[in-house]
C-alpha cells in the first residue's frame, strides 16, 4: 500500500490540511511528514509498520494505543531511547531507528538534566473534557492554574471523536469532538493558565504543598508545585489476549481513531472489529468514513453491547454484526495479515468446525477502558476495584476529593463514563479545589450545585445506571473513610 493509498485525502466530515511538508531521516530512509503529525503517524504512512520488538521473544511491534500509554512504539530519536514516537511530534532533521533493547541514556549525567521549577494553586493533569471544564472552572474562580498533558493537542479523547455529541445544548449537543476540543481550548487561553504539554507526570508528592515531578519531551524536568491537585489522567483501552495478538496491525480502537480522525492515516485497508459497545460501533462507523472496509464486527456476548441505532446504521451499510463470535488468532509473521474467528458456546469457549478466516490487515480492539489511577493511587489514595466502573478507582466524595486532602479526581479517572459526565465532574472538581482555597466560595457552590443536577439528568439512562450506583456507593465508603 502505497503512501497516497495509506493517507485519507477525502473525508466526509474531517479535512485534513497536509501543510508544511518535510522530512527525518528513519535509518537511511527520508520519510515525508506535515507539520502537527507526530513520527508514528509519519511512518505508518511511509509504510513502516513494525518499529521495534519485543525484549525477551523479538517479536514485532507497532502503534497501538496512539496516546503514550503503552509500550509498543518506543524508538530512538536523535539518539534518545525509549521515546514514545505516536505522540512524539515529528521535527525536520530529526533520526529515528528502532531499538531493541531497554535503552540507554548514552552517557547524559542526571546531574545535566535542566531543572525548572512552577508553582500554581491549582495543577490539572490531562487535558480531556474533565480536565479542560476543571481548570476553566478554577481559573474563573481566580484561581491561579497550571495543566499537564502528554499529548501535543488539548482534548484528549474528543480531539477523535468526529462524531456529532447529543444531549444537552450546554454540553455541545450538536457539536463534534474536534470542535468542542477547539472551543474549550480557545476558552482556556483566555485565562490565567500556565500549558505545559508534552509532558509525563512521572511523580506525585503529597503535603502541605504537592509536587508534581513533570519530565517534559525535551528532557527538561520540572518540579510543579501546587496548592490543589485535579487528577483527570482519562482512561486505558482494555486489550483482548489471543495468538498473535502483539503483531503490527493490532490496534486499540482509541488508536485506530486518532489515526484516521486526527492525522488521516489510515490504518489498514481491511478490517475486524472485536467488540459491539458503543465505542466499537462508533469506530466501526467512522472507518467506513475513512475508506475502511470493515469485514465484520464481533461480539462475545449473545447480544450487542452499544445503542441499537448505531448497529442498525451498519446493518443497512452491509456490516455483519456476529454475536457469540470472537477471534481464535490473528494471522501473519511481521504484520496482521489475516484473522481466524469462531462462535462461542455458553461458556466463551469457540466450537468445533465454525472457524472461519478473514482477509484482514486490521483488527481493532474495542473491549472496555480502565480508568488511570496510577498516580492517585502512588499519592496514597484510598481505592477500590469496582468493576462497573472500569477496574480500580479512588475513593472520593461529592465534591471529587480523594481520601488525601487536596486531591481531587474526574473524568475516566474516577470511573469510566460518557464526555458530559466527565465535563460536569470537571466542573466539580475545579470549583471544589478554588473553594477550598477560599475563592469565590458564593459563586463556587453554585457552579457545583448546577454541575450536580446536571450529572442527575444525564445518568437517568438505562445505560447510566450501574456508574450511578457505584459512584454513590464510593461516596458511602468516601464518607465512612473519613469519619474513622
Amino acid at each position: 500500500m502505497s503512501e497516497l493509498e495509506i493517507r485519507i485525502r477525502n473525508h466526509p466530515v474531517v479535512k485534513f490540511e497536509k501543510n508544511d511538508p518535510f522530512t527525518f531521516r528513519f535509518e537511511g530512509q527520508e520519510i515525508i511528514a506535515y507539520r502537527g503529525e507526530t513520527i508514528g503517524a509519519a511512518l505508518h504512512a511511509a509504510g513502516i509498520t513494525t518499529l521495534g520488538e519485543s525484549r525477551i521473544r523479538h517479536r514485532p511491534q507497532g502503534l497501538f494505543c496512539m496516546i503514550g500509554d503503552c509500550s509498543s512504539c518506543l524508538m530512538k530519536v536523535d539518539r534518545t531511547s525509549n521515546i514514545r514516537v505516536c505522540t512524539t511530534l515529528a521535527k525536520p532533521g530529526i533520526f529515528v531507528e528502532r531499538q531493541s533493547d531497554q535503552g540507554e541514556l548514552g552517557g547524559m549525567d542526571m546531574h545535566e538534566i535542566e531543572h525548572d521549577k512552577i508553582e500554581a494553586e491549582v495543577a490539572v493533569v490531562g487535558t480531556g473534557p474533565a480536565g479542560l471544564k476543571s481548570a476553566l472552572c478554577a481559573a474563573d474562580l481566580g484561581a491561579e492554574v497550571a495543566v499537564v498533558d502528554q499529548n501535543p493537542l488539548l482534548g484528549g479523547q474528543l480531539i477523535k471523536q468526529t462524531h456529532k455529541f447529543f444531549g444537552d445544548e450546554e454540553l455541545y449537543a450538536g457539536s463534534r469532538g474536534p470542535e468542542i476540543a477547539k472551543m474549550l481550548d480557545t476558552e482556556l487561553r483566555k485565562r490565567r493558565v500556565t500549558r505545559v504539554i508534552q509532558s509525563r507526570v512521572i511523580g506525585s508528592f503529597p503535603g502541605k504543598k504537592h509536587v508534581l515531578g513533570v519530565l517534559m519531551e525535551n528532557s527538561r524536568f520540572i518540579e510543579l508545585q501546587t496548592d490543589r491537585v485535579v487528577v483527570a489522567t482519562g482512561a486505558s483501552e482494555n486489550m483482548l489476549s489471543f495468538p498473535n495478538w502483539d503483531l503490527p496491525g493490532v490496534f486499540a480502537a482509541g488508536g485506530v481513531q486518532t489515526m484516521m480522525n486526527v492525522y488521516g492515516v489510515r490504518p489498514g485497508n481491511r478490517a475486524l472489529m472485536i467488540g459491539s459497545g458503543n465505542v466499537g460501533l462508533i469506530v466501526a462507523y467512522q472507518m467506513l468514513q475513512a475508506g475502511i472496509e470493515v469485514e465484520m464486527i464481533l461480539e462475545a456476548a449473545p447480544r450487542v453491547g452499544g445503542y441499537e441505532v448505531h448497529a442498525a446504521k451498519l446493518r443497512r451499510l452491509g456490516v455483519p454484526i456476529l454475536t457469540s463470535h470472537s477471534i481464535v488468532r490473528a494471522v501473519g509473521r511481521d504484520h496482521v495479515q489475516g484473522a481466524i474467528v469462531a462462535r462461542l458456546d455458553e461458556k466463551s469457549r469457540p466450537i468445533f468446525q465454525t472457524e472461519k478466516h478473514l482477509d484482514v490487515d486490521l483488527i481493532c480492539i474495542a473491549v472496555g477502558m480502565s480508568p488511570c489511577s496510577e498516580l492517585l493511587l502512588q499519592s496514597g489514595c484510598e481505592s477500590r476495584f469496582m468493576s462497573e466502573l472500569g477496574g480500580h478507582v479512588a475513593l472520593y466524595d461529592e465534591n471529587m476529593e480523594t481520601s488525601v486532602k487536596g486531591i481531587y479526581v474526574a473524568g475516566d479517572a474516577a470511573g469510566i463514563e460518557e464526555a458530559s459526565s466527565a465535563m460536569m465532574e470537571g466542573e466539580i472538581a475545579g470549583a471544589s479545589a478554588a473553594s477550598s482555597l477560599g475563592l469565590e466560595t458564593e459563586d463556587a457552590e453554585k457552579r457545583i450545585l448546577k454541575a450536580r443536577n446536571k450529572l442527575v439528568q444525564i445518568r437517568k439512562g438505562p445505560f447510566s445506571r450501574k456508574a450511578k450506583d457505584a459512584k454513590e456507593r464510593i461516596f458511602r465508603m468516601s464518607k465512612e473513610i473519613r469519619e474513622r
